[in-house]
């Protein structure tokens, strides 16, 4: 006779699962102006390595540039820590940040 799990275990579970969610989902990648790179540079890294639109990435780039810093992506922290990785080896300053929930 097969066994069925308690309700008890499933609510468990569940909430474990949310949890998991909670610690996952929210991580940003932050990329942070710097006296190195041109604008133009940063907008083409945006649209070459996040598909963003010219005028999506120039935005982005005009909120490094004047607020010293701009939210390029957000998801799971590994996903986030891609996306690091990537703007650093493409020469940009980039860090990963996850906001209080």
């Amino acid at each position: 006779m097969a066994q069925t799990a308690s309700p008890g275990l499933d609510h468990e579970l569940e909430q474990l699962l949310a949890q998991q969610h909670r610690f996952d989902t929210p991580w940003r990648t932050v990329v942070w102006n710097d006296p190195v790179n041109l604008m133009s540079y940063v907008v083409y890294v945006f649209r070459s390595y996040f598909g963003f639109t010219e005028d999506r990435a120039t935005q982005l780039m005009l909120a490094v540039h004047r607020e010293g810093k701009a939210i390029v992506a957000h998801g799971s922290r590994e996903e986030m820590e891609r996306h690091v990785q990537a703007m650093h080896e493409y020469g940009l300053w980039a860090t990963l940040d996850k906001p209080e929930v």
